[in-house]
C-alpha cells in the first residue's frame, strides 16, 4: 500500500516539474494511474471469479462489478489519490502565501 503512495507521488512530481504546470495536474495523473490500476485489478478478479478464466467472457462493466472489489482494493486506490490531494492543496497554500508576502 505503501509503494503506491510512493509512486503516486512520483507521478505528480514528474508531472508538475516536466510539464511545468501545477501540482493538481500532478495529482490528477498519479489519481488516475491508481485508480485504473485498481479497476484492473478487479478487472482479473472478475475474469477469475466468473469468467472461466477468460477475457473474453467479461463484459464491459466487469471491472465496476461491487462483488469483486473489497475493502484493500478501495484504499488501494483511495489512499494515494487523498496524499496526492493533500499535497496539491499543501502546495497550492503554500505558493499563494508566498506570492501575497512578494506583494
Amino acid at each position: 500500500m505503501l509503494s503506491h503512495v510512493a509512486i503516486a507521488l512520483l507521478i505528480q512530481l514528474a508531472v508538475t516539474r516536466g510539464l511545468r504546470t501545477n501540482w493538481w495536474a500532478g495529482a490528477a495523473a498519479a489519481a488516475c494511474w491508481a485508480i485504473s490500476r485498481e479497476i484492473t485489478q478487479a478487472e482479473y478478479r472478475w475474469i477469475e471469479a466468473y469468467g472461466g478464466g477468460l477475457r473474453a467472457n467479461m463484459p464491459w462493466w466487469g471491472g465496476f462489478d461491487p462483488r469483486v472489489w473489497h475493502l484493500d482494493a478501495m484504499v488501494d486506490w483511495a489512499l494515494p489519490t487523498v496524499v496526492v490531494a493533500a499535497v496539491a492543496l499543501l502546495a497550492s497554500v503554500s505558493s499563494a502565501r508566498s506570492n501575497r508576502a512578494r506583494r
